[in-house]
Formats: C-alpha cells, sequence, structure tokens
C-alpha cells in the first residue's frame, strides 16, 4: 500500500511541478530565442520541421513519387508541402521535400504538377522506406 501511494504522490508531484513551475521558464526561454537574431532562424526553422513530423499540422502526409529526369527515367520519393505555389507567382508547381537515406535531412524540389504521382501509401511507410535507403519494404 506504501508503495502504491509513493507512485501516486509522485505522479501528482510531478504533473503540478510540470504544469505550473516549468511552463513558464519554458515560455520565457522560447521569447529569448525568438529574439536573438541568427538564433531565432534556426530555432525556428528546427521548430517548424519538428512540428511537420509530430505536430498537429503534420506536412508529411501525402507522399508522392516525382519524375527527376524523364529521358533517364529517374524517379525520387518525397512528400508535398505545400500544393500552391502562387505565392512564389508559379501556379504550376508543387513544393515536394525529399528527405536523404540514412540522415537527418533533404531537399526541396519545386517541381510541375505532371510530373508527380500521388501515392496511395501510408506516409509513415514511405519516409521509412526513404530513410532506410529502399532497405524497408513498402
Amino acid at each position: 500500500m506504501g508503495l502504491l501511494t509513493a507512485i501516486v504522490l509522485l505522479t501528482i508531484v510531478g504533473f503540478v511541478a510540470k504544469s505550473f513551475m516549468v511552463r513558464p521558464f519554458l515560455i520565457i526561454a522560447e521569447r529569448v530565442l525568438h529574439r536573438t537574431p541568427l538564433v531565432s532562424i534556426i530555432y525556428s526553422s528546427l521548430k517548424d520541421l519538428f512540428d511537420a513530423f509530430v505536430g498537429d499540422n503534420q506536412k508529411f502526409n501525402c507522399p508522392v513519387v516525382m519524375c527527376v529526369n524523364p529521358e533517364a527515367k529517374i524517379f525520387k520519393m518525397g512528400f508535398v508541402t505545400q500544393e500552391n505555389m502562387e505565392p512564389a507567382n508559379r501556379p504550376d508547381l508543387v513544393a515536394v521535400y525529399c528527405p536523404h537515406s540514412y540522415n537527418f535531412s533533404g531537399e526541396l524540389f519545386l517541381v510541375p504538377k505532371e510530373n508527380v504521382t500521388f501515392l496511395e501509401l501510408p506516409s509513415s511507410e514511405v519516409m521509412k522506406f526513404v530513410v532506410s535507403g529502399g532497405v524497408s519494404r513498402l
């Protein structure tokens, strides 16, 4: 009974400490990071990237295959992140992010819509396939 009481009390204390004590420090730290010139660019970019993977506004949910070179029949797998490039005065293009294999990086391509084929596969499976270098199965 004592062990159960200790676990419950530790859980409650942890929740209260996280909710009321740590949150103000995180808010202040985030404000400082946003005001620091070079750090703000890196921080906001990394935050957007992590939000795209695990946040409420996930961006990697539309897997595609795009034709990189029609003559050599070379294709690349990626994810459509923007279907409308009107702000860049190119409504005929879509933004496709292609992650690198075995690396936490990638490239952004602006390609014509007709060079993109949408996949009927779960985005998590496509990401696993691309990041593993094609070793895992689709």
